[in-house]
């Protein structure tokens, strides 16, 4: 594909020019034409490479901290804020359904006036909502802040396309992979940080944490992130489509979240899925006559990109479930289960996940760069499979549900997440590299409560036999992730491992 001649959005730094005239780089910053699938042959290098990554890495550490810290605290919260516990669990639900629709909304902006500026207009949203938090005097005015606060998960993948533009080639998946361990977790501890700040200094001494987080995150951001370059003809952004998809993702969440509570076939569960299907008819009938659609309709159709999306839908479905919500109500089962508290669950099957994927996902961005993106995911879902049959097999054994879960840190937190969020931007049109990123992401949110949805009710049964049928439930549909895996066609650069330096 020809390039497009580009202009600049903002005036380029003296400390960006000198980077790029230190590394040699003889390509402009990079475009929605541009599109460098893992990286232009010379990009960044060495300590330009090292302090595009660490800043990068402290933006998205931000956002996980108020996805993670938060929880231990919600106990605290409905105490000192005089509601129940069913109210105060709006302040996780609101917060990623908030970065379902910004992770498509923002990284596809940022396709038209440039990535770094999204990033600070995120990253300061993001203070904002902290500062409401760390103040609310109620819940209503809390739950606007974690709002404001959730829109933060475009961080995640604006990092992965900034990667793809501005690293060499042979360092994106490592890279990727540096990025991508944060989502899994801060080493596991930041959960367990959460509760000993709650207990010691309260629950708001949470959200200042996250606030300081936050202020050195940005700093970073506009000292060490390059300004970017668009192109002449880019068009401009479809806020229609955009508006249209969020009803679409908001309705679906909400669906997702009362299906489990209200009952799948009550009237307002009913109606969210009714609200679902017309916002996507909406989308739909919205793209077709937009010429710069949010997303090109063509590509949905793509099996270089619908099966990744989908594949990555059932994979959260099935493992997140098991992970985070199946094994950890079976730990904490005094009848049938572990018998554990709370705090030891949380550090016997949350923590070593978290932390092995710290160590496996830039392994696996390495490996995924020389093997094949696609071939190391699915590398990656078979293993996933197979740990989730032994422990389905043996519920009953903590020794052997900890030792599986503990490799589910190498196959879902390294190989798993870190291919899904590289394919993401790997397989992303040409035409709309902010696109693909953005939808994957909510894919993965939607997943992840869909998947706690499907096998809450056999869990709430407290028998060993309900546990069984849910840990079952996960490894169907984990299988079919794999199957559906098979279907994903590989762009060139994501076949080839990366070497081709650019897409066609």
């Amino acid at each position: 594909m020809a390039r497009r001649a580009a202009v600049p959005d903002e005036g380029v730094s003296v400390e960006a020019t000198t980077s790029r005239a230190e590394a040699g780089a003889t390509t402009p910053a990079a475009s929605p034409a541009s599109d460098a699938a893992t990286g232009p042959a010379t990009g960044l290098v060495g300590r330009q490479a090292a302090a595009l990554v660490g800043s990068l890495l402290v933006a998205v550490i931000a956002f996980q901290l108020g996805a993670s810290m938060v929880t231990p605290a919600l106990p605290a919260m409905a105490d000192t804020l005089g509601v129940g516990a069913d109210d105060v669990a709006a302040v996780s639900s609101y917060f990623f359904l908030a970065g379902a629709v910004a992770g498509v909304v923002l990284s596809r902006w940022s396709d038209y006036v440039g990535r770094r500026r999204v990033m600070l207009l995120t990253l300061a949203i993001m203070l904002t909502g902290t500062l409401v938090c760390l103040l609310a005097p109620s819940l209503p005015l809390l739950l606007a802040g974690r709002v404001m606060q959730g829109t933060s998960s475009a961080l995640f993948q604006l990092s992965y396309i900034i990667l793809s533009e501005r690293l060499a080639a042979r360092a994106f998946g490592t890279a990727l992979g540096v990025v991508t361990a944060i989502n899994g977790g801060v080493g596991g501890v930041d959960g367990y940080l959460g509760g000993l700040l709650t207990d010691r200094f309260g629950y708001r001494s949470v959200f200042l944490v996250i606030l300081l987080v936050g202020a050195v995150a940005l700093v970073c951001v506009v000292r060490v992130v390059p300004r970017t370059l668009r192109p002449a003809d880019a068009g401009s952004m479809d806020w229609w489509g955009a508006a249209a998809l969020s009803i679409t993702l908001v309705c679906l969440t909400l669906a997702v979240d009362a299906g489990p509570s209200r009952g799948w076939a009550a009237p307002g569960t009913l109606g969210l899925v009714a609200g679902a299907v017309a916002g996507a008819a909406c989308f739909w009938a919205v793209e077709r006559r937009r010429a710069s659609p949010l997303f090109p309709l063509q590509h949905l159709r793509s099996r270089e990109v619908w099966p990744l999306v989908l594949t990555t839908l059932l994979t959260l479905s099935g493992v997140f479930a098991v992970i985070n919500f199946t094994v950890v109500m079976l730990s904490q089962d005094e009848t049938v289960g572990f018998g554990m508290s709370a705090s030891v669950s949380a550090l016997a099957f949350l923590a070593p996940p978290a932390l092995i994927g710290l160590f496996a996902a830039p392994l696996s961005g390495w490996l995924a760069g020389r093997r094949g993106w696609v071939v190391v995911l699915r590398w990656g879902l078979a293993l996933c499979l197979a740990l989730l049959v032994v422990v389905a097999l043996v519920p009953t054994d903590p020794w052997v549900v900890l030792a599986m879960i503990a490799c589910l840190g190498v196959t879902y937190n390294g190989l798993f997440l870190t291919t899904a969020n590289g394919l993401g931007v790997l397989q992303s049109p040409s035409d709309a590299p902010g696109a693909l990123p953005g939808l994957n992401s909510s894919a993965f949110g939607i997943g992840a409560g869909l998947g706690i949805g499907m096998v809450a009710p056999f869990v709430a049964q407290g028998t060993l036999g309900g546990y069984t049928t849910a840990l079952w439930i996960s490894v169907a549909i984990t299988g079919l992730a794999l199957l559906v895996s098979l279907l994903l066609v590989a762009r060139p650069a994501a076949a080839t491992g990366g070497e081709a330096g650019g897409r066609a």
